[in-house]
């Protein structure tokens, strides 16, 4: 089946399909089935909002994600799939021209798609990504070029430099863990460098404890090597690239985003698949998953609100939900093994700090004078604070923030459920990022004009804990032939959104196509094309 036939409504099997979740895969799965057979999806959504970790939240006019949502995949069903939903913004006249891999491709610009008149509209964004280190700026990924080695020193840069050969020449093998993943693609000296503190900073434990898995998931073909090469490129390439499938993830300089944030996105989604007879209901949390044989029958929900129970049945039942959860919601016959596996599995949570300021202490220097920094995210490597991250949402587009005047910022803390982070007040929360950005020299006290804090539990699946013994759990779940692990969550893999989307597309075309195996799932974003980087 190629991409265009797959997105063809049809025939084929009947029935329900319960999704539990109504993050990116949930409602890719339910928009799926609702145009393409005869399934009628129903989406069982436990908080009561849409989106997961892709969601928006409007706070007085001003827009803040949970983290950075690019619009960007090297696979053509999804970028087809998020433009089919949302117009691009007009370009030069009326079309806007995406090239990539030596090939181009033209977007009609249809009247709809004018962000100053209509609302769902994808921009082109421009990204620049920096880290913040020894209160300075550098580029991301790190470049090797002038300004690189004056900010770190002579010494320091030739210790790099050595330290570089020295791995290449001597890689650690075996590469078991993270740790030695970075060392052999940047040198140690690097790692301690840029790598070391901010990735324990994330993820709250040390490298040598976390797997190698991750930075095959995450990091991938990225290397020096590749950072050079691509700088080279950049000379000779021309701009105007959004597919850039021969392009790191991390290198990618151009994206498309939502007028008014990524969950707008997934709102008319939501919208789209209701209006096809799906069906999607708020605050309601599973409690059971009912089992006969190798077949799920039905999930017992809880209503939040009115703590009232109900057992949804179904033919076909998709899960985003935590594994350790789903785990924890088969109440008979679990293997003792399966089920220490599930609740060993370990998350790393979020907290977010919106806020808005007159200005920021930092900028860049134009021809016309200081302008505002045009960074959407930096990564905040300053081991003397807690920070993780810095959204700048002004970058983002002109619909982020109410007043253009000032400066709409996300400041991210990575954080464990119940620790001492995320058990602060708000307004300790609020006080602890102004103290940050003050001592950081980001921004004054003075010029902090509103604020508010978002808490996000299992935000990050984590490679460690259990999560080596994954496959004996994958293993037991796979055999109830009915029940499809997708997203991000769903299959405990670190995806990006369109990696969560495509789980649930092929296992759609699986349901549909009569296909058994659950492979082809688990292999979204391990196989080439779908990779982020990979050699």
């Amino acid at each position: 089946m190629t991409e265009t036939e797959s997105l063809k409504s049809g025939g084929g099997p009947e029935g329900v399909a319960i999704i539990i979740g109504a993050g990116p895969a949930g409602i890719t799965a339910a928009y799926e089935l609702a145009h393409r057979s005869k399934i009628k999806p129903i989406i069982l959504e436990k908080s009561d909002v849409i989106g997961g970790l892709a969601r928006t939240i409007n706070y007085k006019g001003n827009r803040i994600d949970i983290g950075p949502h690019r619009f960007f995949s090297k696979s053509d069903r999804v970028m087809d799939w998020w433009m089919s939903l949302m117009p691009i913004e007009k370009g030069n006249g009326t079309s806007h021209t995406i090239s990539y891999q030596n090939k181009s491709r033209t977007v009609e610009a249809k009247a709809s798609a004018d962000p100053s008149q209509d609302e769902n509209v994808m921009l082109a964004v421009q990204r620049r990504t920096r880290i913040y280190f020894m209160r300075k700026f550098f580029d991301y990924p790190i470049s090797l070029k002038l300004e690189t080695f004056t900010n770190l020193g002579f010494l320091k840069s030739m210790r790099i430099g050595f330290s570089y050969l020295r791995s290449a020449a001597f890689p650690i093998k075996p590469e078991e863990n993270l740790e030695q993943f970075i060392t052999n693609r940047f040198g140690r000296e690097l790692y301690l460098t840029f790598f070391k503190s901010y990735t324990e900073k994330v993820w709250g434990i040390p490298c040598d404890k976390i797997s190698a898995a991750w930075g095959a998931q995450r990091i991938k073909g990225l290397s020096i090597i590749k950072a050079v090469t691509h700088a080279a490129k950049q000379i000779f390439a021309k701009a105007g690239d959004m597919r850039q499938k021969g392009t790191e993830t991390s290198l990618v300089e151009q994206f498309f985003y939502p007028k008014h944030g990524t969950g707008s996105m997934w709102e008319e989604a939501a919208q789209r698949t209701e209006e096809r007879g799906g069906e999607i209901h708020k605050n309601k949390e599973v409690k059971e998953i009912l089992i006969e044989g190798n077949r799920i029958t039905g999930v017992r929900v809880k209503d939040s609100v009115t703590n009232e129970e109900k057992v949804y049945n179904g033919d076909y039942f998709f899960s985003s939900m935590p594994v350790k959860e789903l785990v924890q919601d088969f109440k008979t016959n679990v293997p003792a093994d399966v089920r220490a596996i599930g609740d060993g599995l370990v998350y790393r949570d979020f907290v977010e700090v919106g806020v808005l300021v007159n200005r920021l202490k930092i900028f860049d220097e134009t021809p016309s004078g200081k302008k505002l920094i045009s960074d959407n995210w930096i990564y905040i490597q300053e081991p003397d604070v807690l920070m993780g991250r810095l959204q700048i949402y002004n970058n983002w587009g002109d619909y982020m923030i109410a007043d253009p005047t000032k400066v709409w910022l996300g400041a991210e803390y990575f954080c464990n459920e119940g620790d001492e982070v995320w058990n602060l007040s708000d307004a300790k929360t609020i006080e602890l990022c102004k103290d940050e950005l003050e001592r950081m020299g980001i921004a004054d006290k003075a010029d902090f004009l509103d604020a508010m804090v978002i808490r996000m539990p299992k935000t990050y699946p984590g490679y460690f804990g259990t999560y080596d013994r994954f496959d004996e759990l994958q293993k037991y779940i796979d055999q109830f032939e009915n029940l499809f692990l997708v997203g991000r969550n769903g299959m405990h893999k670190y995806n990006n959104q369109d990696h969560s989307m495509l789980t649930s597309m092929v296992a759609v075309d699986n349901i549909l196509n009569g296909i058994k195996t659950k492979e082809n799932i688990w292999d979204v974003n391990t196989e080439m094309e779908y990779h982020e980087e990979k050699t």
